[in-house]
């Protein structure tokens, strides 16, 4: 038996990222009296298994590209067991609205697909959402004039592809401030340095891209039944507008009596973390019992 009307939020974090990006926001929501759920991914969060020396010191780079990876192995279909069980037992308190941010997109379809039954809505922030199995491996018609593509090239670690994972050096930035500001610029323009500078050190330094496969392309009969929301960040330069706009636009293809419920917030792609209290009462808005005016 549900013992609430008001929805329960569950986050799942992008790619490096980890439910500690969800702190800013929990607490703004928590303000407006709404509970919330941060999922730490499996091989993410407190509890991975994170190599040492990326912590170290000076670093190490050729240690940190040697060091085994908790990420090794992991699939989608992990992340889908995972968040299922975190849903099942978050039931009974009420409704419940998945939100995914960038990468995490991936999983909050597949969750979708999954158990439509469980969840009130899911919400996309500026996220990866598939629709059509060719969006995996062919050419997406949008110019994606993306930031975050090259500064990540700076940071990846090479040879860590051998254990199936990229391996990002985001700690790299503190002692390069070309660096840190290409990064910022890509990611979270609408920050402080000091608020960059506590994601950079939030983020892990590996993730498995094995989970953009067949299992996260949206499906009509399941997806599809669950209201969805894309809110576009149209200061993103990690996934532009364009881009989001496209991918909209091939949802809503697949589901025309069910398209998305799109609303536009200024923030960049990780604004939650720099400006949650906006982020915040967007998703207060989508409560039904929310009073109107």
């Amino acid at each position: 038996m549900r013992t609430t009307s008001h929805p329960t939020f569950v986050f799942v974090p992008g790619g490096s990222s980890n439910a500690r990006a969800w702190g800013p926001l929990q607490n703004e929501l928590a303000l407006k009296g709404y509970r919330s759920y941060a999922v730490d991914l499996p091989g993410h969060g407190d509890r991975a298994d994170h190599p040492a020396v990326y912590y170290q010191q000076p670093q190490d780079l050729a240690a940190l590209a040697a060091a085994p990876s908790p990420m090794r192995g992991i699939t989608l279909r992990d992340n889908v067991r995972h968040v299922v069980d975190v849903l099942h037992r978050l039931a009974p308190s009420g409704p419940l609205v998945l939100v995914g941010n960038s990468f995490g997109g991936l999983t909050v379809t597949a969750v979708a697909n999954a158990v439509p039954e469980l969840l009130d809505r899911v919400v996309y922030l500026s996220a990866v959402c598939l629709s059509d199995p060719a969006m995996i491996t062919g050419v997406w018609d949008v110019r994606d004039d993306n930031l975050l593509d090259a500064a990540v090239a700076r940071i990846t670690v090479p040879l860590t592809d051998a254990q199936g994972v990229v391996r990002l050096n985001w700690r790299a930035a503190h002692a390069d401030p070309g660096l840190f500001a290409q990064l910022k610029a890509a990611v979270m323009a609408d920050s402080t340095d000091h608020q960059f500078r506590m994601l950079l050190d939030s983020m892990d330094p590996d993730e498995n891209h094995t989970v953009l496969e067949q299992g996260a392309v949206a499906l009509a009969d399941q997806w599809g039944k669950v209201p969805h929301t894309f809110v576009r960040l149209s200061a993103d330069r990690s996934i532009p507008p364009a881009v989001q706009d496209y991918m909209i636009r091939k949802a809503d293809a697949l589901t025309p009596r069910n398209p998305f419920d799109v609303r536009t917030l200024d923030a960049s792609h990780v604004g939650y973390f720099s400006r949650p209290r906006l982020f915040a009462e967007l998703l207060a808005d989508l409560d039904p019992a929310t009073p109107m005016g």
